[in-house]
């Protein structure tokens, strides 16, 4: 960005890095991006027990492997 402010996209508080669509099935799944050592805050604990109650795809991925099991495995809370 050039001035280097940030910016509100509009989502919710905890609202995942990623989400998309499977095609295959027409689920929708979110991933939230963390590193090794990275922990959820609070707010996307929230969001992660909002999408836990209605059995959504989502979890954390630590790696690209992790984000692509999460989706194809159809995982719910993976990694929280």
């Amino acid at each position: 960005m050039k001035n280097g402010r940030w910016f509100d996209t509009g989502l919710p508080q905890g609202f995942p890095d990623l989400f998309g669509f499977r095609h295959s099935d027409g689920t929708i799944f979110f991933i939230e991006c963390k590193n090794e050592k990275g922990r959820p805050r609070e707010d996307q604990i929230r969001f992660h027990k909002m999408l836990t109650k209605r059995s959504v795809i989502h979890g954390i991925a630590r790696s690209q492997e992790d984000a692509l099991k999460i989706i194809n495995e159809r995982l719910v809370g993976y990694g929280f």
